[in-house]
């Protein structure tokens, strides 16, 4: 059942809704909106459906009058003709469309022949396929009776005679028709040839052979006739000498020891230098030389090359195909996942679909303006992303402002929390850091060490220990020291391991952070959607109170690894919504900056 069918404007004007018209009841919830939201505003307009509580909704765009065509219905029933129903009541409203008309209700009548005549088709078609359904189960049936045949010959003649496949009865007696072939060989001879049996070794690899030959390479024959044993040279490792230049540079960075073998930290001054997360960065906003996409076969004359110029009039799909393809694939040459990029030149595709192209005007110059206007709205935080401001609102309550780091194993969730910490320092706040990575060995020590450089207090208690547990005593000694910050470190863990994932889902909901960070590498490809999205469904499905909290930011770690495949970026923040608060791009305190949506737009389309 057809729940409610909306038209409105681009700019979210009403025009028309079924159940202002018909009198029919509200919607549970809002979720029209939670499509603008999650679907239209995100560039996925391209998707074939959205579901939202017990609703599916379909929608379907006018581009040239800025219309959009929304239907709700059931999610449980398979509607057949939404479709159908979508474009024809495109069609007839678009004929009576006019800009400075706000009320419609002539359209009401239009409507209910629409849907009945809609109905009407799908009933028709349903009715259509049904003797087409049940053929396929009365072969099977058959299939289940028919007698087995041996030989070969006589499979091929029963199913001439009952009409079935050849193929079938063979897969179900394979064996049966091998031997009823008297000139063919039996199928055990091909099994010995391949395994090498025990008349046939031609092919086989003799061990003993390859064994007898290395001894004979090892062994020198002396004056006396005796067999000398050689030993390898052992050769001594050289530092490398680039340009014939040999280097007196210190290669051994480990940290002096005392007698009792502890080591012996220098303090880092916090004033040594400033944290690239306080300086801004400037993009050369000069256009660069970049090729165009095809637009499709090259042709000669004088027409082909204004209609290359011009472009026609109206776009249609066939037109925006070349060029979304070539962007497709410059897109995935990036590093974006190859998921993402389709979904994004849909996107494009849908919003393209239906314009008018202006005069002199190439295809593929406005289909990359439409992706990177598409790109700034993906990249753009929706929220504010101001720690320092979040801070200072928390200290003013009287409370320690906390940040849980979480992530896969091995991206550089500790070194980049030190980074965190050093920036938060240079601003004249105080810092504490809690070791909740009770299971890799190691971890305890490593941000101890970050802490005695840093001077900052470190809350910990071993290992074995429940991490939730240990969070929570954190923040409480936080409190009683007037912290202003508590930084929580965690396990790596992947993202299918449902016990770890289970531990983290706890402490998240135990402690109830102000932010949770997912630290990702910049490297990371394809498999960043799977990490996202596994991540908050675990902390959804395993979450014990009703509203789960989920990712809210990303720090995306080893970011000057990676040249000019950034993609990363826009897989991480499309497939969890989430922003970027944090980039990693070196090995010291400073290395930490902000994201630049700017140039990583224009890196991803250079």
């Amino acid at each position: 059942m057809l729940e409610e069918l909306l038209i409105f404007t681009r700019g979210g004007l009403i025009l028309w809704s079924s159940c202002q018209a018909l009198g029919g009841a509200a919607l549970k919830g809002s979720p029209i909106d939670a499509l603008i939201r999650s679907c239209l505003l995100e560039e996925r307009s391209g998707d074939a459906s959205f579901s939202q509580d017990n609703y599916g909704l379909k929608w379907t765009f006018h581009n040239e009058l800025g219309l959009v065509f929304v239907a709700v219905y059931q999610r449980i029933l398979h509607l057949l003709y939404i479709d159908d129903l979508l474009a024809a009541i495109r069609k007839e409203f678009s004929q009576i469309y006019d800009p400075k008309r706000t009320d419609y209700y002539d359209f009401t009548d239009i409507f209910r022949q629409l849907h009945l005549e809609a109905e009407a088709r799908a009933e028709v078609m349903k009715k259509s396929k049904q003797p087409i359904v049940s053929r396929p189960s009365q072969t099977h049936s058959h299939n289940k009776t028919a007698p087995k045949v041996r030989g070969g010959e006589n499979t091929a003649g029963g199913n001439k005679k009952k009409g079935g496949s050849g193929k079938d009865e063979d897969s179900n007696g394979g064996s049966a028709t091998f031997k009823g072939k008297e000139n063919s060989q039996p199928y055990v001879v091909f099994k010995e040839k391949e395994n090498g049996g025990p008349k046939d070794n031609n092919g086989a690899f003799d061990v003993n052979k390859l064994q007898n030959l290395r001894n004979k390479k090892k062994t020198v024959p002396t004056e006396n006739g005796a067999k000398k044993t050689t030993k390898p040279a052992i050769k001594k490792k050289v530092n490398r000498v680039w340009d014939d230049k040999p280097s007196n540079k210190k290669l051994d960075f480990t940290e002096p020891a005392d007698e009792r073998g502890d080591e012996v930290t220098d303090h880092v001054l916090v004033t040594r230098g400033e944290s690239m997360m306080d300086k801004d960065e400037n993009v050369s906003s000069d256009s660069e030389d970049e090729e165009e996409a095809q637009d499709g076969p090259k042709k000669n004359g004088w027409f082909s090359l204004f209609q290359s110029i011009a472009g026609n009039s109206v776009l249609e799909k066939s037109d925006l195909q070349p060029a979304l393809k070539a962007l497709k694939d410059r897109l995935m040459t990036k590093n974006v996942a190859e998921e993402i990029s389709e979904k994004l030149c849909e996107s494009v595709a849908v919003s393209l679909e239906g314009k008018k192209l202006g005069s002199f005007t190439r295809i593929s110059s406005t289909v990359q303006t439409a992706m990177e206007e598409a790109l700034l709205r993906i990249l753009t935080p929706r929220r504010s992303i101001d720690i320092l401001r979040d801070v200072q609102s928390a200290k003013e309550r009287g409370r320690p402002y906390v940040i849980v780091f979480v992530g896969v194993n091995g991206v550089g969730k500790s070194t980049n929390l030190a980074k965190v910490a050093y920036w938060l320092l240079q601003h004249n706040l105080s810092v504490t850091l809690a070791a909740c990575d009770t299971f890799r060995s190691g971890a305890v020590e490593q941000l101890r060490t970050h802490a005695r450089r840093l001077q900052i207090p470190i809350f910990e208690k071993g290992y074995e220990k429940d991490p939730a547990v240990v969070a929570k005593e954190a923040i409480q000694d936080a409190s009683r020291n007037k912290s202003d910050v508590v930084l929580v470190d965690t396990a790596g863990r992947m993202q299918d391991n449902e016990p770890l994932m289970r531990a983290l889902s706890k402490l998240i909901n135990l402690n109830n952070p102000d932010l949770v960070l997912f630290v990702g590498e910049a490297l990371v490809g394809n498999d960043a959607i799977d990490q996202l999205t596994k991540f908050n469904q675990k902390l959804a499905d395993l979450s014990s109170v009703p509203t789960a909290r989920l990712i809210d930011g990303i720090l995306l770690t080893k970011f000057d690894t990676i040249d000019d495949k950034v993609g990363a970026v826009l897989s991480m923040v499309y497939i969890s919504g989430a922003p970027v608060m944090f980039v990693g791009c070196g090995q010291s305190y400073t290395d930490l900056k902000k994201l630049n949506v700017k140039s990583i737009v224009k890196t991803l389309l250079k």
